[in-house]
């Protein structure tokens, strides 16, 4: 039993510090944590704050000014196509250009696919596709 609170601790110590990240992390982590405490009890909202945590970060959009700025930006006049499929989470390969938006250097974009995505420049990860 006191295993099992300290392992609670710890990872309740990690859900707490990856919460502080974002404030979409902490409604993330406050969410899966009362899910999980419902469903499995002290270690179940332990369990449930950390995955809250990470999909809380995974779906939070770009401000609506960089939206603006990748929506308005001239299409660049190489056309660059990959064989995989652009999807939202998953890192473009390394062969694509990835450009940084000047007043929001926490995102970049591309033009793959005849598709305008919106990416986190470190790692590549499409965060929005834009229409």
């Amino acid at each position: 039993m006191i295993r099992n609170i300290v392992f609670a601790a710890g990872i309740l110590a990690v859900a707490a510090g990856s919460a502080l990240a974002q404030s979409s992390t902490v409604n993330g982590a406050a969410g899966g944590a009362v899910t999980g405490a419902i469903v499995g009890g002290p270690v179940g909202a332990a369990v449930g704050g950390v995955v809250g945590a990470v999909a809380g970060t995974a779906i939070d959009p770009p401000p609506q000014k960089v939206v603006t700025y990748v929506r308005e930006a001239p299409a660049p006049a190489q056309k660059v196509v990959v064989k995989e499929k652009v999807v939202v989470g998953e890192a473009l390969p390394s062969t694509v250009v990835v450009t940084p938006i000047p007043e929001s250097p926490t995102y970049a974009y591309a033009y793959v696919n005849e598709q305008r995505v919106i990416v986190e420049p470190s790692t590549r990860k499409v965060i929005q596709v834009v229409n």
